[in-house]
């Protein structure tokens, strides 16, 4: 490996090597053969004079590309889709006079791409599948710890640190769905022609539009494709890529929040990512636990947001049946996308099985905020009781006012439940009955349930066979 030049990160440190793979020279243009090769046989089944031997010749070098004559074919040709035809001609020579018959270079070029996207789309897919899998594993064991809730990050009315992970949760699954959407959606362009018109086409079977017809449809198959899109220029629409792109933006924009509150839940030392034995937070700061894994999903996520703007922007500024300057755009956009979303995924599955939870600390932290939840169910005991509810409100206000500012400003215990036991205006209550936490959290326990057994159980029945192991982090 060189080290004088730069090196993407997104391969050499974050994403997997299936990924990486997928968006690679060999995958890309070893399919561009595997076309050709399509295209070949179904004109011949369609009546064309192209022989046995030139399939067999082709078919015989479809993955050993010479990628350096390749280089050299297009350096001089200034054209890559002629460069790889002249290097596959070379190759399988008998065969010379037929490879990309009738053909656009889109043919393979975007083809090809719809074959990456919905390869890549089941591959996120998967990630997707495993990280949801893994973090209701997680709320179905904490279903029932009673947490502080947050609202405007300030202390709200507690929940369950399983039913703050359903929230979570239930964005991945939303986004899972998005994907699976995206899939039973994607078609293939197949054989349209230079304008998508198909007249080189109709031209080869001698204004035969049946065999037209039915070439689309046969290379579309051999492919693996059950659909065609009804009508492309020389491109399929652009709509598709930004479609996919606005996807994995989705994802990347779940994957901020979850990692965000992970950070913010660090920072109060309730919930923590997982850490080696030697891992070191701060070269400075021997005692850190920084929360790095989530501040690197939170990064990539953002990457991959800004990405969207791309697919937007190239379908906006589409010229008639096409312009060229959306080729060096999406090069980056759609792989890069990709790669930040695997890496991302496999980060949060890494997190999302190893999530150290303190219970005590976050017992400590409900005790201190929980007499002011406690506040509304003394309400309606004194209501009940004969209160005025308005006078009973603002009471508790001033009350709450006055404990707050002891807390505050000289750092002493919540003292708010003394105060309202010597105001005449409440009845009589068991303070440790009142501060019970689990009498606050509402049905939450229960949601949580009710999520696993409606929301996720379907998942896991749809996808059986997807690992819950973790890879490995290349840092």
């Amino acid at each position: 490996m060189s080290h004088e030049q730069y090196e993407n990160p997104l391969i050499s440190r974050y994403a997997s090597r299936d990924m990486s793979f997928l968006w690679s020279p060999q995958k890309k243009h070893s399919t561009w053969r595997r076309l050709w090769l399509a295209l070949a046989e179904a004109e011949q089944e369609l009546g064309l004079t192209i022989g046995n031997d030139q399939l067999e010749a082709m078919r015989a070098h479809l993955d050993d590309i010479d990628f350096d004559l390749a280089a050299k074919h297009e350096k001089s040709r200034r054209h890559d889709v002629m460069a790889h035809v002249e290097t596959f001609a070379e190759a399988a020579p008998v065969a010379k006079p037929i490879i990309h018959l009738g053909a656009t270079s889109c043919f393979v070029t975007d083809n090809t791409d719809l074959i990456l996207l919905r390869q890549s789309l089941e591959l996120v897919r998967d990630r997707l599948v495993r990280t949801i899998v893994l973090l209701s594993d997680f709320a179905k064991q904490y279903r029932d710890l009673p947490c502080l809730g947050f609202t405007h990050l300030q202390s709200a009315q507690p929940t369950t640190i399983g039913k703050r992970a359903t929230l979570w949760c239930y964005d991945l699954v939303l986004d899972l769905e998005e994907v699976e959407h995206r899939l039973a959606q994607l078609r293939f362009r197949s054989t349209k022609g230079t304008t998508g018109t198909q007249a080189s086409f109709l031209e080869l079977f001698q204004g035969d539009h049946a065999k037209v017809k039915q070439l689309e449809k046969r290379v579309a198959e051999k492919m693996g494709f059950d659909q065609v899109y009804a009508v492309t220029g020389q491109t399929y629409s652009r709509k598709i890529d930004s479609q996919v792109l606005d996807c994995l933006s989705g994802i990347a924009q779940t994957t901020h929040k979850i990692a965000t509150d992970l950070r913010i839940l660090a920072h109060r030392r309730e919930v923590e990512e997982p850490i080696e034995e030697n891992q070191i937070g701060s070269s400075a700061m021997p005692y850190k636990r920084n929360p790095m894994r989530s501040e690197r999903i939170c990064g990539l996520a953002r990457y991959v947001i800004s990405n969207q703007a791309n697919g937007a922007n190239t379908l906006a500024t589409q010229w008639m049946e096409r312009t060229l300057d959306d080729s060096a755009n999406r090069r980056l956009s759609l792989p890069l996308s990709f790669l930040g979303i695997d890496a991302i995924l496999i980060i949060l599955a890494n997190v999302c099985k190893g999530m150290v939870v303190y219970p005590a600390l976050i017992r400590r932290h409900l005790a201190e905020e929980l007499p002011f939840m406690a506040t509304e169910n003394l309400m309606m005991a004194a209501v009940a009781a004969g209160g005025d509810r308005q006078d009973l409100h603002e009471k508790i206000r001033v009350h709450s006012r006055n404990a707050g500012a002891r807390i505050k400003n000289e750092g002493l215990s919540n003292d708010l439940l003394d105060r309202l036991k010597e105001d005449p205006a409440f009845p009589e209550f068991d303070a440790a009955a009142v501060l019970e936490p689990l009498q606050y959290v509402g049905r939450a326990p229960e949601q949580v349930d009710d999520f696993l057994a409606d929301v996720i159980q379907p998942i896991r029945d749809r996808y059986p066979n997807v690992s819950l192991e973790n890879e490995e982090l290349k840092v």
